[in-house]
């Protein structure tokens, strides 16, 4: 049984029907890049993939143990997640506040989890420090620790590279690589660099008001959307230079 399956999904957005009939499967160990033009519904159908949203239609079906409790999410930082006033591990800990419920306290587990978190996004010299302080680098290392505390089998990033200089976007798509390969984490990632989703996916959804591909990603590649996709990334890439 697939890890995460969608199955005739429909997504709104204030009312409006944005996508229709949306069918993919998420197995165990993929890495999917979710692309598509500004306003398809990509950060609409990562909210409800993870319940902040829910479907006008259709049905999210999950396997293996895996429910929405147990996905790793990195939203889009907004400028008030940006001037949080809290410290790295603080920020860090708190991926567990939904497996807490009312247990007003942090395990031994989840406190040596979550230090191990920190090593492995190489974060762990920065405990103490206050988050509101950092540069958006390791902003985003520290929330990606965050969602590896949370995770389960899954990880959901939306752009997690928004705003980072290109190197910084480098380490941090190697970071994400690894965590799939070696740490076997799952991930589902949006992204508006095409030629990133290409170089590090296994598979690519690219959605649109109706579903315009989903497979493999050198199947992508090889499609006539995937190559009008490409062309168009690069033209705009090339006016805006």
């Amino acid at each position: 049984m697939a890890l995460l399956e969608c199955k005739n999904i429909s997504l709104a957005y204030e009312g409006k029907t944005i996508v229709s009939e949306l069918n993919f499967k998420v197995e165990k160990g993929d890495y999917l890049c979710i692309v598509g033009e500004n306003g398809s519904g990509k950060t609409t159908l990562m909210k409800t993939l993870v319940g902040l949203k829910t479907p006008s239609d259709g049905k999210i079906i999950f396997g293996d143990g895996l429910s929405q409790k147990n996905i790793g999410y990195l939203p889009q930082q907004s400028g008030f997640q940006k001037d949080f006033p809290a410290t790295v591990r603080e920020i860090v800990m708190s991926g567990f506040l939904g497996k807490c419920g009312l247990r007003p306290y942090y395990t031994k587990e989840e406190k040596k989890k979550a230090s191990e978190n920190m090593e492995k996004l190489s974060v762990t010299d920065l405990a103490g420090a206050c988050y509101r302080e950092l540069s958006g680098g390791q902003q985003q290392r520290v929330l990606l620790a965050r969602a590896l505390c949370a995770a389960g089998d899954m990880l959901l990033l939306d752009e997690p590279v928004a705003g980072l200089d290109p190197k910084v976007s480098v380490e941090m798509y190697s970071l994400i690589e690894k965590l799939n390969k070696e740490e076997k984490i799952t991930v589902i990632m949006i992204s508006h660099d095409i030629y990133s989703a290409i170089k590090y996916s296994s598979h690519i959804l690219h959605i649109g008001h109706t579903p315009l591909f989903f497979g493999k990603t050198e199947d992508y590649t090889a499609s006539d959307v995937g190559r009008v996709f490409v062309d168009f990334s690069k033209k705009e890439e090339d006016t805006n230079e």
